[in-house]
């Protein structure tokens, strides 16, 4: 989604009221972050949003970006937020063979996951489709994308093909590397 180098449109500031219905979003969509909102989103912060390219709605606070929106879908994390906070999101992996194309911005299909050094969740916390997932590389400490599910985990083990996450935030994509002022 971020494959080039983006600049950010209209900066404005967040409303007081929308700001508080981005912080319980947030928990609600992140239980485990909940100790950390204070932290993360203090409450009596102002928080930016950004106009990007393709309906994309970029959330900063302090000129450090947060969370990132396309259109209606769930907030996302920005990959900072998520090495500040690693414990605090559902988690997959990714084997090494696919890490090259992830961090060129490729699809992540289905078989870097179930391959030997993917990594999913078992059945017991199963993530289904259109759910959150950072993604993690084999043998890395730090995650390397975020992005929305396009199938649950339970059917990317039963198939073992097809696409897994089309579009989302990877490390040296336009996001992480733009800078606001």
């Amino acid at each position: 989604m971020f494959k080039k180098e983006i600049s950010a449109g209209a900066k404005s500031k967040v409303k007081s009221s929308v700001q508080r219905a981005i912080r319980s979003k947030v928990v609600e969509t992140y239980p485990l972050l909940a100790p950390h909102i204070d932290e993360i989103i203090p409450k009596k912060s102002q928080l930016d949003l950004l106009k990007l390219p393709d309906r994309v709605s970029l959330y900063a606070l302090d000129n450090h970006p947060l969370f990132w929106q396309h259109m209606d879908d769930p907030l996302i994390p920005h990959l900072r937020v998520v090495h500040a906070f690693p414990k605090c999101f559902s988690r997959i992996g990714i084997d090494r063979g696919a890490i090259r194309f992830v961090l060129s911005g490729a699809t992540l299909m289905a078989p870097g996951l179930t391959s030997t050094g993917g990594y999913l969740p078992d059945s017991d916390a199963e993530l289904k489709e259109g759910d959150v997932a950072v993604v993690e590389a084999e043998g890395k400490e730090e995650a390397c994308l975020v992005g929305q599910l396009r199938m649950g985990t339970e059917e990317i083990k039963s198939k073992k093909k097809g696409v897994a996450i089309d579009s989302g935030h990877y490390l040296g994509d336009g996001l992480w590397n733009m800078t606001i002022d």
